[in-house]
């Protein structure tokens, strides 16, 4: 007997990164198309892991998070941002970035409810959004640069605008926020209801001298927020699937009541061990100078190549152009680069819900020397 269930998600199948990473195995190909770092973290961070462990933390942490990693996330914060946090009541640690999100929208939405999301996208904004019965207001971020157009947020704000959706550093493009985005955010949502997610897993991954603007500088923005983080991302351990979540008091106690019949908790020995390697400042200060020079590297080798840079000021990804020289289909072309040219990359119509095609393919380029070189040198048979 077959059983039939009316999907919740009708239109969604494997993600993209699942795609592309299959075919890269297929074909043996050099795979710059996931954002996973192919060199090693910091033994120091492994080795208090297996400390924990043998010291016997094994059992559940609380379901905030170990308090003393969330103490001493508070005293980062407040060394960063100038922003005073409660550590008991305004950080929960989180089985990932992608957990902090989920839990965050489904702790507020409802049906008819409408979030602005910017496209393109990281891929679980909309099906979550979906997920919860409300509707997502897709906005194009202005090609090529990937800015915000603020003016066409205000049209679309009315009775129903429940939450603004912001990524800084963006996934997938590199781009980042500056002081005059913030302003014009603040603008929009000044005596609204009008929530703010700010999806900041890439917070250190920032370059060319930049100043994150992460909303926990802003209060008055934080009263209204869910802010979302990665200790994979900072610390290269994206299998960890460890991140956290930071609000104010009276959005965090509602979100804790969805989390903690969710994943009600996270991996102990290793909240252990990162509430010790986080007094490590110098691990995430100079995180994006390290990125910086591989993305840098990684332009120089793609000179010999007949794509156009789309610059990248953050995250693991930087974009490029291929319009000068192809007209397929960006889909069409990463499938060609990973079977006949052995380097799978992510096409970025992948994520725009309509499949908008720029002609521009997405590159990470957190990967050790070697493999960019690797990858670049397959590419040097395609043509102008």
């Amino acid at each position: 007997m077959n059983m039939l269930i009316d999907s919740k998600l009708p239109n969604v199948g494997t993600t993209i990164f699942t795609v592309m990473s299959q075919l890269a195995t297929e074909y043996a190909a050099v795979n710059l198309g996931q954002g996973f770092p192919d060199f090693p973290m910091d033994h120091a961070l492994t080795d208090l892991v297996s400390k924990a462990m043998s010291d016997n933390f094994n059992q559940y942490a609380p379901m905030p998070g170990l308090p003393l990693l969330r103490e001493r996330l508070a005293e980062k914060v407040n060394y960063l941002y100038g922003t005073n946090l409660n550590p008991d009541g305004q950080i929960t640690i989180t089985p990932g970035g992608t957990s902090a999100i989920y839990t965050a929208l489904t702790t507020v939405l409802r049906p008819g409810d409408e979030v602005i999301v910017f496209e393109p996208a990281y891929d679980c904004y909309i099906p979550t959004i979906e997920l919860n019965g409300a509707k997502p207001v897709l906005i194009s971020l202005a090609y090529p640069d990937y800015s915000i157009p603020w003016d066409k947020v205000k049209e679309k704000i009315n009775s129903h605008t429940r939450m603004i959706m912001i990524n800084t550093p963006h996934n997938p493009t590199g781009a980042v926020l500056s002081e005059n985005d913030i302003a014009e955010l603040r603008k929009i949502v000044t005596d609204t209801n009008i929530l703010i997610l700010s999806d900041e897993v890439y917070e250190h991954l920032i370059f060319d001298g930049i100043e994150h603007q992460s909303i926990l500088r802003y209060p008055d923005l934080l009263e209204r927020s869910f802010v979302c983080f990665s200790f994979g991302k900072t610390y290269h351990c994206t299998g960890w699937k460890l991140g956290y979540c930071i609000s104010s008091a009276a959005l965090m106690k509602e979100y804790r009541k969805v989390f903690q019949f969710n994943a009600f908790c996270c991996d102990t020995p290793k909240q252990v061990a990162l509430a010790e390697f986080i007094q490590n400042k110098k691990a995430y200060l100079e995180l994006g100078g390290f990125m910086q020079k591989k993305r840098d590297y990684f332009r120089e080798l793609m000179r010999a190549t007949p794509f156009k840079l789309i610059p990248s000021h953050g995250s693991y990804f930087e974009c490029y152009s291929y319009a000068d020289f192809s007209d397929e289909a960006d889909m069409d072309l990463a499938v060609r680069l990973t079977k006949d040219y052995g380097i799978a990359t992510i096409p970025l119509s992948a994520f725009y819900k309509n499949s908008e095609d720029n002609k521009v393919l997405r590159f990470c380029f957190a990967k050790k020397e070697t493999t960019l070189e690797r990858a670049v040198e397959k590419l040097a048979g395609l043509s102008r």
